[in-house]
């Protein structure tokens, strides 16, 4: 209905990871159900806006990789204590 008011067949998803794609599909399946007219388009995130698992974090600060930008102050702090041990 959205896209019939604003006389459009597209739909425009960002997607942060792959978890979301699945959720999105079924829809972009279910619009397309509903109007065959419809495409839905995704776009990956920016990835400053993806989620960033812990595993990674600790991962790249183990192979000496700056994640400071990945984390705050008190949780690099610990993470150079236990890479330190």
């Amino acid at each position: 209905d959205f896209c019939k008011k604003m006389k459009s067949n597209v739909i425009l998803r960002g997607l942060r990871a792959t978890s979301d794609f699945e959720y999105e599909f079924q829809l972009s399946g279910m619009n397309k159900k509903l109007n065959d007219k419809i495409e839905t388009l995704f776009l990956m995130s920016d990835p400053q806006n993806q989620i960033i698992s812990s595993k990674l974090v600790k991962e790249i600060a183990d192979l000496k990789g700056n994640v400071k930008k990945f984390t705050t102050k008190s949780v690099l702090k610990h993470l150079k204590l236990k890479l330190n041990d």
